[in-house]
């Protein structure tokens, strides 16, 4: 199915994508200053990614309606970066991560992320979505005398929660009276007058940082053009890109099942990449898909292409013309937006699969949600799918199965039905009892396949069992490949060119 946006708009849908992604780009504004932090670098230069990455992203990637900024999965990795070799090191390594995206994006590895399978997906949405409303916590603690940071108490605390419950009650009901615009952006509005017409006292977006600045301008990294700088920026540049297209393309999967339509991986991984190596020499850190900025558009109605292009020009004016109001703007009205956000991510259904769905897929969305919640996105989902690979081997691994009988010749015949692999070897041999067989045997795999040099060894060490009985074996329907690497049972193969299967077996002796 295409996922192009139309020609034409009609003026209800232009407005819907509009207003989306003003929605967006307000609460981008405290996430990506956040972010900025944490990566510790200015809040204009997480500020003017979240512009150039969403702008090219949105215009030409594979996946209208999908938003792309400065993402806290790649914040914490560029810490310690950022740290030991100052900001310019990032500036290249951003640009190097967008190269790296660009090939992958060349060698069309994107499709790739369809492998992954339910369960993780399953993990990485639930695990980030409690990443997401966890995180806003941190805007509740305020600068001690000392330095430190505290928790908020008294009048303080008790008008944020206040404010905070008054923006997500408006998002939940006003749509039950209107869906003319966004809940989300008309809680924001609410919430920001209630502010300055009862005089409260609350945090503001301004106690995070100016935002206020200039247009981006060009600028090429200002680091030593060598193979040392080679050497610290490439693992950090690696890692980002891997961490950027997985979340990317996950969240791509996600809103695919959201609107029922296809995105095109590779193409948002190519568009990814250009947009990296943009922000990489325009001073930004660079970024990727954001499944809370992207949720917040779709539930906004943010369908097309102009929703992600709007927000990237609403985020833009903020900066050149608006800041001063933006910074005005409560905090509590935004962590409101996200919190919402962040519930309506969260697969609540996963619940009502305890116990009609297999134990180990349980296990592995649970175990993928824990580890993107503690450590790193990029980590959980190279664990889950290791981890459901494994399961995949162990239960088929179970399926190896034979049927004997007595062949005219008074043979007894083992004919096989099933894999013949590293997982399995263990029942593959269970199934054969030399000692009480009789003089001739006959091993039959028309009905199985012989999958890598573990079955391979299995076979030659079945041969040399039958051989210490002084018993005579046959194997049939082996294909060419598994005859040539076969060992001490190679002559004990029984060839029908007409009958024999060609599949390849994976071992490096065939290179």
């Amino acid at each position: 199915m295409s996922n192009a946006v139309p020609s034409g708009l009609s003026p209800a849908q232009i407005k819907t994508n509009v207003l989306s992604g003003l929605t967006v780009a307000l609460a981008m504004v405290p996430e990506t200053i956040a972010f900025a932090f944490v990566a510790h670098v200015s809040p204009l230069t997480g500020l003017y990614a979240a512009v150039i990455v969403s702008f090219i992203t949105s215009a030409f990637g594979g996946r209208p309606g999908m938003i792309s900024g400065a993402a806290g999965s790649l914040a914490v990795v560029m810490t310690a970066l950022v740290v030991q070799h100052g900001v310019e090191y990032l500036f290249a390594t951003v640009v190097l991560m967008g190269v790296l995206q660009v090939l992958f994006a060349v060698a069309r590895m994107g499709k790739y992320i369809r492998m992954v399978p339910y369960p993780v997906m399953l993990g990485f949405v639930n695990g980030l979505a409690m990443v997401i409303f966890f995180a806003q916590f941190n805007h509740f603690k305020v600068a001690a005398d000392d330095g430190s940071l505290q928790w908020m108490s008294g009048p303080l605390l008790y008008t944020m929660l206040g404010l905070v419950g008054l923006t997500m009650a408006v998002i939940y009901l006003l749509p039950r009276v209107t869906r003319v615009v966004p809940s989300a952006l008309v809680a924001i509005v609410m919430v920001s007058a209630a502010v300055a017409v009862m005089g409260l006292e609350t945090r503001t977006v301004g106690d995070l940082g100016s935002i206020a600045g200039g247009l981006p301008s060009f600028h090429v990294p200002q680091v030593p053009f060598n193979l040392e700088t080679m050497k610290i920026i490439f693992p950090y540049s690696l890692i980002l890109a891997a961490i950027g297209l997985i979340e990317t393309l996950l969240t791509l999967n996600l809103i695919d099942e959201m609107t029922n339509t296809r995105g095109q991986p590779n193409r948002e991984s190519m568009a990814q990449g250009a947009a990296n190596v943009a922000t990489g020499f325009f001073s930004g850190m660079g970024g990727c898909a954001m499944i809370g900025q992207s949720m917040i558009n779709m539930n906004a109605g943010g369908l097309h292409r102009l929703s992600g292009i709007a927000m990237s020009a609403f985020l833009l004016s903020f900066i050149l013309f608006a800041s001063h109001w933006i910074e005005m703007i409560p905090l509590a009205a935004l962590i409101g937006v996200i919190f919402v956000m962040a519930i309506k991510t969260f697969e609540w259904g996963s619940f009502r699969l305890f116990g009609k769905i297999p134990v180990p897929d349980i296990f592995v969305g649970i175990l993928v949600a824990i580890i993107t919640l503690i450590s790193d996105l990029a980590i959980a989902v190279l664990v889950g799918v290791i981890v459901s690979a494994l399961v995949f081997a162990w239960e088929h691994a179970k399926e190896i199965a034979a049927t004997t009988y007595i062949d005219e010749a008074g043979r007894k015949v083992y004919r096989l039905k099933g894999s013949v692999f590293f997982a399995s070897i263990a029942n593959f041999q269970a199934l054969f009892t030399p000692q009480e067989d009789p003089v001739q045997v006959v091993v039959d795999f028309k009905q199985a396949k012989v999958v890598d040099h573990s079955a391979l060894a299995a076979i030659d060490a079945l041969a040399e069992r039958y051989a210490q009985q002084g018993k005579q074996l046959s194997l049939k329907h082996l294909s060419p490949d598994c005859r040539a690497l076969l060992g001490r049972a190679r002559d004990l193969v029984e060839v029908n060119l007409l009958e024999d299967p060609t599949y390849p077996v994976a071992d490096d002796k065939l290179g």
